[in-house]
């Protein structure tokens, strides 16, 4: 499988762990979902790190914590017609690319990533889950490799 290069604002398919999941002894996501890189770090040793949200069909208890996605990026994207949001309080941490990447459906079985959300889009998602980590109400999962 040929990866693409990890980089903020790139939407992957993952098996994403919820907070609540790895709380009650899980290691492995229920579900297989689309998440955008919110977070990309290589240290000196050209490991990278990166940080992914979730993109759920849930509306979000709590509206600060969460982007709705404009149907036409989610179009762009081939993502389904139904409502989505980005969820800002919660990601997961790994080493790329990981265990749990997941071929995108009905794509080509090589392809991990749906593109790329819009730069002003990205960036006020990247700037809301960056304020929450500065005040402590966003969590991140780190995953094992």
């Amino acid at each position: 499988m040929t990866l693409p290069r990890p980089e903020p604002g790139l939407v992957i398919r993952y098996s994403y762990l919820w907070l609540r999941e790895y709380r009650e002894g899980r290691e492995e996501g229920i579900k297989d979902r689309p998440c955008a890189i919110v977070i990309c770090v290589t240290d000196e040793d050209e490991t990278t790190r990166v940080t992914v949200l979730p993109v759920t069909h849930s509306p979000p208890q709590n509206p600060a914590a969460a982007v709705e996605i404009p149907q036409e990026i989610k179009q762009r994207l081939g993502l389904d017609a139904v409502r989505s949001w980005v969820t800002l309080d919660e990601g997961n941490e790994f080493i790329w690319p990981g265990p749990d990447l997941r071929p995108v459906p009905g794509a080509d079985p090589a392809s991990v990533a749906y593109g790329f959300l819009p730069p002003r889009f990205f960036n006020a998602v990247r700037e809301r889950y960056l304020e929450l980590a500065r005040v402590r109400r966003a969590r991140a999962v780190q995953r094992t490799e």
